[in-house]
């Protein structure tokens, strides 16, 4: 995995928590400005491969300089990576999966919490069904098992995740079309957290890609 995944300055960027400089600490005078111009098209980010099995992997495209991650799926039978979600500080679209699909998917890859469940948590919500205080321990775990020994700086836990992506309470429900397709749709817009994401129906998102690859998850 060729990111610095135990550097307080990589997590203080991924995160977008740099954004706030009281937040970041002393962290926020070793990080650099990006002036972006007509180039910036060229500029490649780190591209991260989750193998579930069978096959099936998830790509998450970390770049950095851009602030822009962005979360794909490989399955067998595709020509080319369908995007699951995106995630910048200008259009972003995170919410891509539930927790316990999330959950699944890291299980397949590491059964403890570890680099892929502090990597992608980003792109998963938790709502009234879940299990919030379980998906919280984890996801402090996997940041845990990250952090450099005596560090006291800056570092990502759980609370930081939901501040983003806990929307219990927020008038989201959950759809099937009884052929394993599941999706949401927010009843008003401009709650206190909105559900970003693009699968708001049975069409444009890969939800029976996203399916193939959760059997192989469990599998």
């Amino acid at each position: 995995m060729d990111l610095p995944l135990h550097d307080p300055l990589f997590w203080a960027r991924y995160t977008f928590a740099y954004e706030d400089e009281d937040r970041v600490g002393e962290l926020a005078d070793q990080i650099e400005d990006v002036e972006l111009d007509d180039d910036d098209e060229d500029i490649e980010g780190v591209e991260v491969v989750f193998d579930v099995g069978g096959g099936c992997r998830l790509v998450l495209d970390v770049a950095l300089e851009l602030d822009h991650h962005s979360l794909e799926l490989i399955v067998p039978g595709l020509t080319e990576p369908a995007e699951l979600g995106w995630d910048d500080l200008d259009m972003w679209h995170p919410h891509a999966l539930r927790w316990s699909e999330l959950d699944l998917i890291c299980r397949a890859v590491d059964p403890e919490p570890g680099p892929a469940l502090a990597l992608l948590c980003r792109f998963a919500a938790v709502f009234e069904d879940d299990d919030v205080d379980a998906a919280a321990a984890a996801v402090d775990a996997a940041y845990a098992s990250l952090r450099p020994e005596g560090w006291t700086g800056y570092w990502p836990n759980a609370a930081d995740w939901l501040e983003r992506n806990d929307l219990r309470g927020q008038a989201v429900t959950w759809h099937t079309d009884g052929q394993g397709r599941h999706w949401a749709t927010q009843k008003d817009w401009h709650q206190k957290k909105d559900f970003y994401s693009t699968r708001q129906g049975p069409d444009k998102f890969p939800h029976d890609e996203l399916r193939t690859l959760l059997q192989a998850a469990r599998r």
